[in-house]
Formats: structure tokens, sequence, C-alpha cells
């Protein structure tokens, strides 16, 4: 796990992809949560417990917010209770900035836009979520701001740079799936899509994270691209 800042009241670390941030009743062992536990045993405390699948409480030590498994980038770690609420409350009050770098399927015609769409649960899977039409149960309201910065029309892909202006499950995801360019090698939203530019995961990465400290001091990180997105930039024809 590498650090990308910290100081007394945080931590940021960059996930590495195939990582649960924390166990989500299946047992797993390699966890963030597991790292924060043998990294800073004194964050033990620290926190909140989340209700996973089987129903059961766990406590996920520190952790504010979370990515998914396949997910690489940058991850808040609070290291005081103090530290944890000042970011909980940016996370519901959206003034956290959050910027994904992803590969996704076809050519994006806009240079920028924000994609407005609420997302509810699948009709048909149980474990997708959907911002498209038959969407079932509660509605929430969801939008993403995303930008070009590559197009290669040989391979039909796009990079974009995604900002989650709220924060659902898999928004991300869903919202590049509902306007017909899912992230590229994403098995759940995309799983006829083909593997291309060599990832074997969601060609998803947060790239960077706007903050602020207890003292009201703002504090930006980037996570530097993990080897499959560097490979993949190289295969990318202008």
């Amino acid at each position: 796990m590498e650090n990308l800042f910290e100081n007394e009241e945080v931590v940021v670390i960059n996930k590495p992809a195939g990582m649960l941030v924390h166990d989500d009743g299946s047992d797993e062992k390699d966890t963030v949560v597991s790292w924060v536990r043998q990294t800073y045993p004194e964050v033990e405390n620290v926190g909140e417990q989340v209700r996973v699948r089987t129903g059961e409480l766990v406590s996920k030590p520190g952790v504010v917010h979370r990515l998914d498994r396949d997910t690489t980038g940058v991850l808040l770690i609070a290291k005081t209770q103090e530290s944890f609420e000042n970011l909980k409350k940016q996370f519901q009050e959206h003034t956290i900035d959050k910027k994904y770098h992803a590969f996704v399927y076809g050519i994006l015609k806009d240079d920028d836009g924000v994609i407005d769409r609420p997302i509810g649960k699948n009709k048909n899977d149980f474990r997708q979520y959907s911002a498209q039409r038959g969407a079932r149960g509660v509605l929430r309201e969801a939008q993403t701001e995303f930008k070009v910065l590559k197009r290669d029309t040989k391979n039909g892909v796009t990079l974009v740079e995604l900002s989650p202006v709220t924060g659902r499950t898999h928004q991300i995801r869903v919202h590049m799936k509902a306007v017909h360019h899912p992230v590229v090698a994403d098995g759940l939203y995309a799983p006829k899509g083909e593997k291309i530019l060599g990832f074997a995961r969601q060609a998803l990465h947060a790239w960077s994270i706007s903050f602020k400290l207890l003292s009201e001091e703002s504090v930006s990180v980037e996570a530097p691209y993990p080897k499959d997105f560097e490979e993949a930039l190289l295969l990318l024809k202008e």
C-alpha cells in the first residue's frame, strides 16, 4: 500500500486493484481495513460500523469513503474521530472534490458536460444499480461531471475525467453505462465488452481528491497511474 500523504489527522493511500476496502461478509482477509489495523492500531476505534450483506455489523476503522474492489487510487483514512467527523461532513455536503480517470467504450461527442440521472436498483440483477428506464426502488439524485482527455477513434475508446457531485454506489460505472459508454473491461456493467488496451479489470482510477483539514487548510492529493493505465496510454492512437 502506497502512502500519498500523511499528517496527524489523515492518511491518504493509493489503493491497488483487487482489494476490498472492508469485509463485505465474505471473510475477505486482505482488505484496506486489515492493513489499517496492522499499520495504525491506534485507529481501531475511529469511525463507525457498517452493515454488510449478511446483515452483520462490521467496524471499518478510519474509513471515511470507499472504492470498488477493482478501482484503484486515492482513499482517505481518518486517524482521529474528530478528523473522521470533519471529513464525513465534507462528503455529506459534497465539498470534497474527487476526480476519476476512466477509459470508456466508444467516442464521447461532447468535450465536457454533466450526466444528471437518478440511480435505483437494476430490475434484473440484484448486484447492479441503474440510471436507465425501469430502475426499481428508491431513485436517488445523482450527477457526474465529465471532461474528455483523449479520444482514440482507431480503438474506439475515450479517456475521460469524471467528477461525481453526489456519492452513489457504483455511480460512475452506472452513469457511463446509462449514456452508452460503459467503463472498459467492467465485468458487471459491460459483461460482453471486449477487454481492450490490456485491461483485466474495470479501467477506473481515483486520480485526485481535495479536502480540508480541521484547520481549514486545503489539501489536494493525486495518485499516480497504476501499471495497466500507463500501458494503456501507450496503446492509444490519436
